[in-house]
């Protein structure tokens, strides 16, 4: 019988699923439920050493015969300090060691409770990998700690050997052994590169090619890639091609982009039938948070995420292959091994998009972003500050042939403005900026740098506050609080626009809206910089918003 802590369980089953059978045991209390439970386990020859420092020599000896990881567990306090020699020995010799240390709950260090204090990233720089288990009592915490486990014991053998450290918080009681089997973990694998005469490469082909229902997502990626014909005819067929505008050309065929409104209006009984067997992941941030919740409520069997570094992203959590290489690389190799079934799955996602209409909207926020990306230039840069623009783009066609940039890695609302007017500046194309009222404000001291030209053209959406908050569940919050979430607000942007050298044009309607976008977007240079600014109502644009869904309802 086994502990019954969660975070234990899923140590000790990953420990084996990674392939690790030996393990130096010390003495202690709050590491009692680890020990028991490996002791217990067949398939781990275990040691028992008392001195903490010998334990962790002992173990870095185990390891360096044969070169295979082995453990050392210790109870929590200065117990972990004593491994630290053997942990720098093996970060110097790179030797795959395993440090499991046990430890008080976080909210009784340093409150001068017993063999306490900060053990979580105690060996800093000498670890390839330093992870805190949380304690189990949810689902995600559950996810959690497994995704943390599986970090660490991947670390162990990437970009060369050596020590990893993994500690667990363990409350009392210690001793509940009343677990008969160990849970069925996700264990995590990590491919560097793919080698044709690899048996784990070709075991790889076989479980890409036994699924019918496979989905490639791309998130935002800031270049052009044009796959060669032979590659694309390969690949398209293939594949449910999921992207958005931030994703630019770097997929192998027509893509399907207005996914999000797609899984807006899907009707329940039709999920299970979209929902991918294999998911397959490159590039970096997706925008669309429809979609994460969709892979996480209908999680794949499969999750595989393919980049040069190799990291652990589990944005749906169901992450179960790491592929360390360029995904570009990945999709040439694999696209002549692919079987030549032609798989129902990725036309059934096209055909329900299709279906959906474009947005035909009065004047407001959305129809003045829309009319912008149906009037831009063949050859344009494209900047979509976050919140609402970044979202509402995603509802309108844009050629292929525009770059689209946005500050996605963090998604905040500060520095869009003074990002696309760096790029302009360096850019000999014309450059277009589409932001919000709140963004533009908070970042207006770009335009008073200086460097930019005319070959910028600014889209400032005006309607007092920030709308995106309109949309949030429940802000019918009491003492009219709600107007500081918003931020409301009176000012234009004339003056500074102005002073700073701009051509200004206000908007207030849709003929004043119609006539200013065709000086706007011509693809002429003009003798100044343009910033135009669309006056709405951030009420009425919330209102047009929920319309527009519940017509995709009604489809």
């Amino acid at each position: 019988m086994y502990s019954d802590k969660k975070n234990i369980l899923q140590l000790v089953a990953l420990l084996h699923e990674h392939n690790v059978t030996k393990v130096v045991l010390c003495p202690g209390s709050r590491n009692s439920p680890i020990v028991h439970t490996l002791s217990s386990h067949p398939s781990f020859t275990c040691y028992s050493i008392t001195d903490e420092r010998s334990a962790g020599f002992f173990a870095l000896g185990l390891a360096l015969h044969g070169g295979q990881p082995a453990a050392v567990c210790c109870t929590s306090g200065t117990a972990l300090l004593n491994i630290h020699p053997a942990v720098a020995e093996a970060f110097y010799q790179n030797v795959p060691l395993i440090v499991i240390s046990a430890d008080r709950p976080t909210a009784w260090i340093g409150q001068m409770d017993g063999q306490t204090l900060p053990q979580p990233g105690v060996f800093n720089t000498l670890v390839k990998k330093s992870v805190n288990l949380p304690e189990i009592h949810t689902d995600e915490d559950e996810w959690y700690c497994n995704r943390l486990i599986n970090e660490a014991l991947l670390e162990l053998n990437h970009h060369g050997k050596g020590p990893v450290h993994i500690n667990v918080p363990i409350s009392e009681p210690f001793f509940q052994f009343n677990t008969e089997e160990l849970p069925k973990v996700r264990v995590m694998t990590r491919y560097q590169g793919l080698n044709i005469y690899d048996r784990n490469y070709n075991e790889l082909i076989d479980r890409l090619n036994k699924y019918n229902k496979r989905m490639v997502i791309v998130g935002q990626m800031n270049l052009i890639y044009l796959f060669e014909k032979k590659y694309s005819k390969l690949l398209y067929k293939h594949f449910t091609w999921l992207t958005e505008h931030i994703g630019n050309q770097t997929i192998p065929g027509l893509p399907v982009k207005n996914f999000d409104a797609a899984l807006y209006a899907m009707p329940e009984e039709m999920e299970e039938q979209m929902v991918p067997e294999l998911l397959i992941t490159y590039g970096g941030h997706v925008v669309s948070k429809r979609l994460k919740k969709f892979l996480r409520q209908h999680p794949p069997k499969e999750h595989w995420h393919v980049s040069p570094d190799g990291e652990v992203i589990d944005l749906y959590g169901s992450l179960t292959t790491i592929i360390e290489m360029d995904p570009f690389e990945f999709l040439e190799k694999i696209a002549s091994l692919l079987d030549t079934k032609t798989p129902e799955y990725p036309r059934v996602w096209e055909n329900y998009c299709k279906t959906l209409p474009v947005p035909e909207l009065p004047y407001s926020e959305m129809s003045a972003i829309g009319s912008l990306i149906q009037s831009l230039p063949v050859k344009c840069a494209l900047h979509l500050a976050n919140s609402s623009t970044v979202r509402y783009a995603q509802l309108f066609n844009l050629p292929s042939t525009v770059e689209v940039c946005c500050n996605r890695g963090t998604s905040g609302i500060e520095g869009s403005l003074s990002t696309a007017i760096g790029y302009a500046a360096a850019s000999d194309k014309l450059n277009f900026v589409a932001i919000g009222d709140l963004s533009f404000f908070y970042d207006m001291n770009a335009l008073w740098n200086g460097h930019f030209g005319c070959n910028l053209r600014i889209l400032l959406l005006n309607n007092g506050g920030g709308e995106i908050f309109q949309t949030l569940p429940g802000l019918d919050m009491p003492n009219n609080s709600h107007r500081f979430v918003m931020a409301t607000h009176k000012t234009s942007a004339r003056g500074w626009a102005e002073e700073r050298g701009f051509l200004y044009q206000r908007v207030e309607d849709e003929g004043q809206l119609a006539e200013a976008m065709k000086l706007f977007t011509q693809p002429e240079f003009l003798a100044q910089p343009v910033l135009m600014e669309v006056f709405t109502n951030k009420e009425e644009d919330a209102r047009l918003l929920e319309d527009y869904y519940h017509q995709l309802k009604q489809q």
